[in-house]
């Protein structure tokens, strides 16, 4: 007997299927939580006024998260840059781990330097960092056909080990030695006061690094939408076969295509150590988990750079009001549930996006009379 519903993907996408399909998950997001919410004694009511609240009215909030989108715009713009052409670079947050060290090597070395200087150096160094450690999956995927999001995957824990050597296993270069205290309990050196990364105070307190983003984001949409190059990266994602027939190079895309990705999230690594954290610090970046989370927003912008640093702010509101409701009568387990349903109706929304549910009335049809034949 056959299943009478189909999945088929759509040939066509409505324009207003783009739209109406990301609202109706919101809404029924929120649906999920209000039964929740009811359902541990809580509030519906009084719970999302606290979340909006909390995350987009008043300054100090608004600043707040500008503050939690920063790093969630460059993974996302890292994840969105390579999945744009079939490359599932799972290593953003590896590549972020790199550009980190590097910024703030390159930081620690150039002390004493003017401030635009250093600063300008910390976003090469990051770019530098973050682009090689994604060309080793570069490499593999393009001249040994290996599996991307593996090596990707694999090398994110090799950047964590490699992050936690540097400050707590070792004394290394980044590692302040220069007191008792800091020889028994280990951290990292303090950057200097010119390496910091200023602030945009246009009524709102913005970090340099969400500014960075968004200036990446306008050079990606510029590349992809109006270059030779972005138009052979649309072609090979869309048909590989059909690249190769015309003479596209793509091996050389794979590997541009993935450095561009990596050094994008070394960038956001960069940003960490100049806009924010001011020394390399191990504990705090892998707990965070940047990578994942652009994983998730690069998805929900459907791979436009504009639309990732939009979700990028709407989920930096929506973590930074997390931390907010946390409290005894509000545990953070079920902050992270509430967070993870809209996140969960997000992405299902966006496989209707793409994909269509079609029911088989033949089949149907022929079940009962199949039956009826049956002695």
């Amino acid at each position: 007997m056959s299943f009478p519903l189909r999945i088929e993907r759509r040939l066509r996408q409505p324009r207003w299927l783009s739209v109406a399909v990301p609202v109706v998950s919101v809404v029924v997001a929120f649906g999920a939580m209000t039964l929740l919410l009811l359902a541990t004694g809580h509030s519906p009511g009084h719970t999302f006024g606290r979340l909006f609240h909390s995350a987009f009215v008043g300054r100090s909030s608004l600043d707040a998260t500008f503050v939690a989108a920063t790093p969630l715009a460059f993974t996302g713009l890292c994840a969105a840059v390579a999945f744009r052409m079939n490359l599932f670079n799972i290593g953003g947050e590896g590549q972020l781990y790199a550009g980190a060290i590097t910024g703030a090597g390159t930081a620690l070395l150039l002390h004493g330097a003017p401030g635009p200087v250093a600063i300008f150096a910390m976003i090469v160094a990051g770019a530098a960092g973050g682009a090689a450690f994604a060309l080793v999956p570069g490499l593999l995927r393009a001249f040994l056909s290996t599996n991307e999001i593996i090596v990707s995957l694999m090398l994110n824990y090799v950047a964590g080990l490699v992050l936690t050597y540097l400050i707590f296993d070792s004394r290394s270069y980044w590692r302040d030695t220069s007191t008792p205290d800091a020889r028994v309990f280990p951290q990292g050196k303090t950057l200097p006061n010119a390496s910091s990364w200023p602030t945009a105070h246009i009524g709102l307190i913005v970090p340099l690094g969400f500014l960075v983003a968004v200036v990446i984001a306008v050079l990606v949409h510029v590349l992809y939408t109006r270059t030779r190059f972005g138009f052979e990266v649309r072609v090979i994602g869309d048909s590989p076969r059909a690249a190769r027939y015309a003479g596209m190079r793509t091996r050389r895309k794979i590997i541009a295509v993935m450095a561009l990705s990596g050094a994008i999230a070394g960038v956001g690594g960069a940003s960490q150590d100049g806009d924010f954290r001011h020394v390399l610090d191990p504990r705090g970046l892998q707990q965070s988990g940047y990578g994942y989370s652009g994983i998730v927003i690069a998805a929900l912008a459907r791979y436009n750079p504009f639309a990732v640093c939009v979700v990028a702010f709407l989920l930096g509101g929506l973590q930074n009001a997390g931390y907010t409701l946390q409290g005894a009568d509000f545990p953070s387990g079920l902050v992270g549930v509430m967070q993870g349903l809209i996140l969960f109706c997000a992405l299902g929304g966006e496989l209707l996006v793409r994909y269509r549910i079609t029911v088989d009335r033949r089949s149907s049809r022929r079940a009962p009379a199949a039956a009826e034949v049956a002695p």
